[in-house]
């Protein structure tokens, strides 16, 4: 059974998620780690822009960054992150079927 914090933190989390252009950001993290300006470019969307959901997302451990030299790197925080996020999008490119719960 969870508790309280634990759903106020997944309902957190499903919140931050749940803005596209974060979502976006997260997504293309998984799939490599990228600098603030690749992001943006890849995604259409301003470096500052990017960089204020990169804080959202670093401070509910989403993301993570790696520093070379003066560059910052950003990728999925960790295997759990990247595995359900990989998961949930094969799940929505499922071609649609009628819910039958199990009867079992």
């Amino acid at each position: 059974m969870a508790t309280d914090e634990r759903v106020v933190s997944l309902a957190d989390l499903f919140r931050l998620l749940g803005d596209p252009t974060r979502l976006r950001i997260v997504l293309t993290c998984v799939e490599r780690r990228c600098a603030v300006g690749a992001i943006a470019e890849s995604l259409g969307l301003s470096a500052s822009l990017v960089s204020h959901h990169l804080r959202l997302l670093r401070a509910a451990q989403i993301v993570r960054a790696e520093r070379e030299g003066k560059q910052v790197f950003y990728l999925a925080a960790d295997k759990h992150i990247s595995g359900k996020l990989v998961g949930l999008l094969e799940h929505v490119a499922e071609p649609q079927a009628d819910f039958r719960p199990d009867n079992g």
